[in-house]
C-alpha cells in the first residue's frame, strides 16, 4: 500500500510539472494530412511535384500453380565489393528459437458480440517479444492483483496491468500451414518450392496490363515516343539504358540520375527539380560520397532485375475488397529501386481524371525535389536501406504480406456486452519498441504512407522510413475506405532514429533480430487505419463520426474468424487521430478500448510523453472496470455526452465526469 501511495504521489507530481502538455506532443502519434496538404502529399508530377511540409510535432487475379521458368531470389555471400548479384539458390534464415509465452497471461474476460463480421485474409503472426518500458502506473507486486476500487470511489487507487501480462507473438501465436496461394491471397514465390526446399524461387507468370493490376516497367504495352524520329518503342529500352549506364559506373552523381530518369519521362523535362536530392550530396561530407555514389549505382542494377525478379501478375488491392498479396523482401527491394528512378507508368500524373488519382504517389520524383532537412534525413534512411539490400551478404532473404481487409458487417455497438480489457498505459516508451509482438497501429493516412515521400515526418512517415518495405504498400494500395484497413506481416526494421518532425534524426543501422514465422516473416504485423480529419474537432463526439471510428478500429484489430482468443497478441496503440487531424485523445482511447474489447485483445497504450493525460485515462479506466461498464453501457453514455453537448452546451473537457455521472446515475436506478 505504501509503494501504492508513493507511485501515486509520484504521478500527481509528475502531473503538475506537465498540467498542459504541448499540443506538438500530440500531434506526435499523428501521421494524417489535411485535405490542402494531401494534394502536396500526392506530389502532382503535372506541376513541380512535391507537397509542402507538414506543421505536426509529436512524437484480381489468382495464383498460378507452379510452372514453367523459375528464377531463385537472393544471392550467395562473397568476399569482392558489395554489389547485386545474378539471381542464384538461396537458403532462407533459420528460423530463430521462438520466445516462450509470457507468464501470466489469461483469456479475455470479454464476450463477444452475436455479430460477427467476416474478412478475408491470410493467416498471419505477428512480432516478437521485447523489454517492456518502464509504466508510471506498474507498480503491482508480482503475483498479486491490485485492491479493487469500491464503487464511487475517487481516484486515489490508479493501476493498470503490467506489460508482461499483454499476449504476445511468437508466445501466443498459432500454427500457419504451408504456404498457400488462392483467389484472395497472390503468392509471387514458387510455393511448391518453398514448402518442400525452403528456397525461394520467382513465381513464373505474366504481368497484366489493365485497370486492376500493376502496370509493370518492362510491360511491351509501356511505350515512349521518339522525340526526334517521332516513333514509338517501349519505354523499356530508354530506362536498360539509361540505368544500364549508371549501373556500369563506379561513381554516379545526383546530376547523372537527374538526367537518366528526364530521358524517359520527357513530359516532366521541365517540371521536375531535383533540388533537395543535389543539395544531399552537396552537403555530404566527403568522406561518405563514395558509398553514397556507389549506392546510386546499385539501385539501377537492382532496379534493371525486375523482369527476372518480378514476373507474376501483381494485383491492385482495391477499394472494397479484402485480398492480400506475398512477396519476398528482394522482390520489394526490386520493386522499390524503379520507384526510386521513377520507371513506373501512368503513376506522375495525380489529377482527379488520372488513372492513378485514387493511389499514393509511388515513384520518388517528389522527395528529390524541394529540399528541406527533413529530406536530408529521409534520404539518410532511404540509402541505408538499399546499401542493405544490394550488399551481398546482407540481402534480406524472407516474405512479407501486404492485406487489405475489408468489412461490411460491423457489431450493434449498442448491444455489445463485452467488458473492458486489460491496458497497459505508459508515457514512456514507443509503440514500435516497446509494442514489439503486438498488433501495432499505424496513424495512418488514406493513401497509406501519407507524407513519407514527400516532407510529411510524423508517425506514420517515421514508421515507413525506418521500415521502408512498407513503402511498397503505395504500389497497389487503393485509398482506404471507411470499412477498410491494410495489415503488414513481415516487414524488416532497418534503422535508428530519434526526435520527430522537425526534429527527427536518422541514427544509424538497427539490426532487425525479430524471430521469423513459418513463412519467413518477421514477427511483426503493423496495421494502417485512417482516422477522420476533423473540420470542426466538436463534430467528432456526433454519435455518427463515433460510429464510424469505431469501426475502423474494430476492422484493424479483429483477427481471424474461428482462432482462439487466447492467439491474438494486444494491440500496441495510442494517440490515434489526434494532433492536426484534430482528435480528442480522451475520446479515442475509449473509442479503441471499446474496438479491442469487441475484438478480444487487450491494449498497450503509449501516450508520448503526455503524463496528465495517462493519469486522466486512468482514472477513467479505473472507473469503469471496477464497475464493471460493459462497451454498450459506454456506447450509451457518449450517445449522452453528445445529447448534452448540443442542448446544454458541454463541452469536450467535460467528457469523463459526463460519462461518470451518467453511469453513476444509471447504476444507482438499476
Amino acid at each position: 500500500m505504501e509503494q501504492r501511495t508513493a507511485k501515486v504521489a509520484k504521478l500527481e507530481e509528475d502531473q503538475a510539472v506537465h498540467s498542459e502538455a504541448s499540443m506538438d506532443s500530440a500531434d506526435g502519434a499523428e501521421g494524417d494530412l489535411s485535405s490542402a496538404q494531401k494534394e502536396e502529399v500526392e506530389a502532382k508530377e503535372d506541376s513541380s511535384g512535391n507537397d509542402s511540409p507538414v506543421s505536426m510535432k509529436q512524437p484480381s487475379s489468382s495464383s498460378e500453380p507452379p510452372d514453367g521458368d523459375m528464377t531463385i531470389l537472393g544471392g550467395e555471400p562473397s568476399t569482392n565489393e558489395p554489389s547485386i548479384s545474378k539471381p542464384s539458390t538461396i537458403e532462407p534464415s533459420t528460423i530463430e528459437p521462438s520466445i516462450s509465452k509470457p507468464s501470466t497471461i489469461e483469456p479475455s474476460t470479454s464476450e463477444p458480440s452475436t455479430t460477427e463480421p467476416s474478412t478475408s485474409e491470410p493467416s498471419t503472426i505477428e512480432p516478437s517479444t521485447t523489454e517492456p518500458s518502464t509504466s508510471t502506473c506498474d507498480y503491482k507486486q508480482k503475483g498479486k492483483e491490485p485492491e479493487e476500487v469500491e464503487v464511487g470511489r475517487d481516484d486515489s487507487e490508479i493501476r493498470c496491468c503490467s506489460l508482461e501480462e499483454l499476449h504476445r507473438v511468437p508466445g501466443c501465436a498459432k500454427p500457419l500451414g504451408p504456404l498457400s496461394f488462392s483467389g484472395q491471397h497472390t503468392v509471387l514465390v514458387d510455393v511448391d518450392a518453398f514448402n518442400k526446399k525452403s528456397v525461394l524461387v520467382v513465381q513464373d507468370g505474366q504481368p497484366m496490363w489493365d485497370g486492376n493490376s500493376v502496370r509493370m516497367p518492362y510491360a511491351p504495352e509501356n511505350t515512349l515516343k521518339s522525340v526526334v524520329f517521332k516513333d514509338v518503342q517501349p519505354r523499356w529500352i530508354t530506362i536498360k539504358k539509361e540505368l544500364g549506364n549508371l549501373a556500369k559506373s563506379k561513381s554516379v552523381t545526383s546530376s547523372e540520375v537527374e538526367r537518366a530518369i528526364k530521358k524517359y519521362n520527357p513530359k516532366y523535362q521541365h517540371r521536375w527539380t531535383f533540388d533537395a536530392l543535389h543539395h544531399f550530396f552537396k552537403v555530404l561530407p566527403v568522406s561518405e560520397k563514395p558509398t553514397y555514389s556507389r549506392t546510386l549505382s546499385r539501385i539501377a542494377e537492382l532496379a534493371l532485375k525486375l523482369p527476372d525478379c518480378c514476373k507474376k501478375n501483381i494485383p491492385l488491392l482495391q477499394d472494397g475488397q479484402s485480398k492480400s498479396i506475398t512477396l519476398s523482401q528482394v522482390q520489394i527491394a526490386s520493386l522499390l529501386a524503379n520507384a526510386f528512378y521513377c520507371t513506373f507508368p501512368r503513376r506522375n500524373a495525380t489529377g482527379p481524371h488520372a488513372e492513378y488519382s485514387n493511389y499514393p504517389i509511388i515513384n520518388f520524383q517528389s522527395l528529390f525535389g524541394q529540399r528541406s532537412e527533413r529530406k536530408g534525413q529521409k534520404f539518410r534512411a532511404i540509402f541505408h536501406y538499399f546499401q542493405v539490400v544490394t550488399g551481398v551478404s546482407t540481402v534480406p532473404r524472407g516474405l512479407v504480406t501486404f492485406s487489405r481487409c475489408h468489412m461490411s458487417t460491423f457489431p450493434n455497438w449498442k448491444s455489445c456486452t463485452a467488458l473492458l480489457p486489460k491496458l497497459y498505459i505508459t508515457s514512456e516508451g514507443l509503440i514500435e519498441k516497446d509494442g514489439q509482438g503486438m498488433l501495432q497501429v499505424d496513424f495512418s493516412h488514406n493513401l497509406v504512407g501519407g507524407g513519407v515521400l514527400g516532407n510529411g515526418l510524423v508517425q506514420e512517415e517515421i514508421l515507413f522510413l525506418i521500415n521502408p518495405e512498407l513503402i511498397v504498400a503505395r504500389l497497389f494500395t487503393e485509398k482506404l475506405g471507411d470499412n477498410d484497413c491494410l495489415k503488414i506481416t513481415g516487414s524488416q526494421q532497418y534503422s535508428k532514429y530519434t526526435g520527430y518532425s522537425d526534429s527527427f534524426r536518422w541514427t544509424g543501422p538497427h539490426e532487425d533480430k525479430t524471430p521469423r514465422d513459418e513463412w519467413q516473416r518477421r514477427h511483426r504485423q503493423i496495421v494502417a487505419i485512417d482516422a477522420l480529419h476533423l473540420k470542426n474537432p466538436k463534430e467528432q463526439y456526433n454519435m455518427k463520426d463515433v460510429r464510424r471510428e469505431l469501426n475502423k478500429a474494430y476492422c484493424g484489430f479483429k483477427g481471424e474468424d474461428k482462432t482462439n482468443p487466447d492467439c491474438y497478441p494486444a494491440v500496441a496503440t495510442g494517440n490515434w487521430g489526434c494532433g492536426v487531424f484534430g482528435g480528442d485523445p480522451r475520446l479515442k482511447v475509449l473509442i479503441q478500448l471499446m474496438a479491442a474489447a469487441e475484438a478480444r485483445r487487450d491494449m498497450a497504450y503509449f501516450t508520448f510523453e503526455m503524463k496528465d493525460l495517462e493519469m486522466d485515462i486512468l482514472r477513467m479506466y479505473n472507473f469503469l472496470k471496477t464497475n464493471r461498464i460493459t462497451v454498450a453501457q459506454l456506447y450509451k453514455s457518449m450517445e449522452k455526452f453528445w445529447e448534452e453537448m448540443r442542448t446544454n452546451g458541454k463541452q469536450p473537457s467535460d467528457l469523463y465526469s459526463c460519462i461518470r455521472s451518467y453511469l453513476e446515475k444509471s447504476k444507482s436506478k438499476n
